[in-house]
């Protein structure tokens, strides 16, 4: 997966910013995050996602390209990782978010696992619907966060745990 948004990275906004900022808009309705917080996007692409909050943001992909252009803007504290191997100690986090990017992980539940990890007890995680992994990913988040919402939103499913 991580070639093919090496591939696409310079047009990346272009095919997703206005589908990923509504679903920002939706996401800071029910997720209040402090200046002094520690945010992880898993997934983050070109920092996009991170980009309404004013607190240490960090974000991990496994594409180069995409990482690349996070850095050209400034967004964000980087890591080239992919999210079944988060290389930040136990509880680093104040708030993880996982904005579309969980069917693209190659081993999901590793990944969940790695998520609930590094955070303390803010979680907002959302996946592409049509996926064919959705009935997992499902029962995956349920096994590993404690869910107060779901919410279905044009194209995802958007999970706020603790």
């Amino acid at each position: 997966m991580a070639n093919y948004y090496d591939k696409i990275a310079t047009g990346y906004e272009e095919l997703y910013k206005e589908e990923q900022l509504k679903k920002l808009k939706l996401i800071k309705k029910y997720l209040k995050v402090k200046v002094a917080d520690k945010l992880l996007d898993v997934g983050c692409g070109t920092g996009l996602t991170t980009s309404p909050w004013k607190c240490k943001r960090y974000g991990i992909d496994p594409s180069e390209k995409l990482l690349e252009r996070a850095k050209e803007k400034g967004r964000i504290i980087y890591t080239k990782a992919p999210a079944e191997k988060i290389p930040f100690r136990d509880k680093f986090f104040d708030v993880v978010i996982s904005v579309t990017a969980i069917q693209n992980f190659n081993n999901v539940e590793k990944a969940l696992k790695e998520i609930r990890r590094v955070g303390k007890d803010k979680f907002i995680l959302t996946f592409l619907k049509k996926s064919a992994k959705k009935e997992k990913i499902n029962i995956l988040i349920r096994k590993y966060f404690k869910i107060k919402k779901i919410i279905e939103e044009e194209r995802d499913l958007v999970y706020i745990a603790y």
